[in-house]
């Protein structure tokens, strides 16, 4: 029998190299790629039959490495992460199947208080969707948005029953963006630039623009630290740890993003607050009086806003003085017009909004002639609202916003809550990191928006579901 198996073997594999021989003698292009696809499709045929744990796991290492199909076919009008998001679609249908005829998912995690305000979420999208202003456009970013999460986090909250998979498949993504990050800095150098201008094309073909790069390392940094603290962990695994940590840093510094910088300042308050035990109500009060000062001193404080004159630029003091910028600074400026376009467009539709990934396409009217800039655009080509609160604001309206902010209330009271009564310190350790990885994007998200983008969904969503089953499986545990 293995004999036979081992002739069968031999004979597929000269069949498939006098095949390849073959079309690459005739210099034909599409035959040539369609036979070096087919062992890429039988191996994921035989992983996802095998296991589909597996296939997440491939998944999740070749997602920060995947590349746009415009990259390929310019002037593609369904743009694609390649080969990732096809895999993702393909994940979406077998969780389906599975959940219907296997039935061996656990369903405590759709009881869970995270999985149950995702689901208000997504419901809330789907009725937006029916009334939206542009459906087709809707329904698109449903489905991506619905494969996104059946991968990075129904379905890897069912693989993190095993603490260990947390952390696969959170090494496994850094591994791969830790090449995306070393392409940014080979790239700078190329040009002989590390300067703000060259960070954009830097990070391409993999990511948009610096700002989505910037994103993920800043969530990544706090987790990355927190690895030191493990015990488990031999000195050849923390030297590794050290050389990641390193990278990432040297990343960040050169992607010239003012928002991620102030993320990663955020998340050392809170975990300062988390550290020291500071109490609610002190935290409360305090936020509660910053508010009321602001609101006292408002004028005063955009008056001294608007005499800094200091732009953006290479140097990183006068960089991050920018930041306050609201007088020329073009950056600055744009977010302003996008955020008040948001707001009008929500005041025109509170209860719908426009729909969900339509704001890019409807907000061009809402803009003032007295706050366009520079590179404003009526054209609706680049980029959206500038904030992952806003543009649900905008295009679900009043509801989409709140669902929304309920998933990251819920998922920081659950890692909270598991940080103060957990007794175990790799759990509390862990918890902590993922949480301030969070925080991060909490905050980036005041500035951007990036959960349409397959590499901030991967690692924004795992460290949800890495949340939500440290607290399901757990939390009462030892951990060996």
């Amino acid at each position: 029998m293995y004999k036979t198996k081992t002739f069968l073997l031999y004979i597929i594999a000269i069949i498939y190299i006098i095949a390849s021989a073959y079309f690459i003698a005739k210099e034909d292009v599409l035959f040539v790629t369609l036979i070096n696809i087919i062992p890429f499709i039988l191996i994921l045929v035989y992983i996802t039959v095998i296991s589909l744990d597996k296939l997440l796991f491939l998944i999740i290492f070749l997602t920060p490495i995947s590349i746009p199909a415009t990259y390929f076919i310019p002037g593609l009008e369904n743009n694609i992460s390649l080969p990732v998001e096809p895999l993702l679609f393909g994940v979406l249908i077998l969780f389906i199947v599975k959940l219907l005829f296997e039935k061996k998912y656990d369903k405590n995690i759709f009881k869970h208080p995270i999985a149950i305000a995702i689901f208000i979420n997504i419901i809330w999208m789907f009725v937006t969707s029916i009334s939206s202003t542009m459906p087709i456009v809707s329904f698109k970013f449903l489905l991506s948005r619905m494969w996104f999460l059946a991968t990075f986090f129904f379905l890897a909250a069912h693989l993190f029953k095993d603490i260990k998979n947390i952390y696969t498949y959170l090494w496994l993504f850094i591994i791969g963006f830790s090449i995306v990050v070393i392409y940014a800095l080979y790239s700078h150098s190329i040009v002989g630039l590390f300067n703000q201008k060259a960070s954009n094309q830097a990070v391409r073909p993999f990511l948009p623009d610096h700002t989505s790069y910037a994103a993920i390392i800043a969530m990544l940094i706090p987790f990355v630290i927190g690895m030191f603290g493990i015990k488990r962990f031999n000195k050849l695994k923390r030297w590794l740890f050290a050389i990641t940590l390193f990278i990432l840093f040297i990343g960040i510094i050169f992607s010239y993003t003012r928002a991620a910088w102030l993320s990663l300042i955020g998340a050392l308050f809170v975990y300062l607050i988390m550290l020291f035990k500071i109490k609610f109500k002190i935290i409360l009060l305090t936020t509660i009086s910053i508010i009321a000062i602001f609101f006292t001193f408002k004028t005063q404080i955009f008056i001294s806003l608007e005499r800094n004159n200091q732009d953006s630029n290479d140097n990183f003091t006068e960089h991050i003085e920018s930041m306050s910028n609201i007088s020329t600074d073009a950056s600055n400026l744009e977010r302003i017009n996008r955020w008040n376009s948001a707001i009008r467009m929500f005041k025109d539709k509170p209860i719908f909004g426009f729909g969900p990934a339509t704001y890019m396409f409807k907000y061009a009217p809402y803009q003032l002639a007295s706050e366009k800039t520079i590179i404003s655009t009526n054209s609706g080509d680049v980029g959206n609202a500038h904030s992952e609160y806003l543009g649900p604001l905008s295009e679900s309206g009043l509801f989409g916003f709140l669902s929304i902010i309920l998933v990251f209330i819920l998922t920081g009271y659950t890692a909270v809550n598991l940080y103060n009564k957990s007794t175990n310190t790799e759990i509390k350790l862990l918890v902590m990191v993922l949480f301030l990885g969070l925080i991060t994007y909490y905050i980036h998200g005041v500035l951007n928006n990036f959960l349409d983008l397959v590499k901030n969904s991967a690692i924004f969503w795992g460290f949800t579901a890495a949340i939500l089953a440290l607290d399901l499986y757990h939390n009462k545990k030892n951990i060996s």
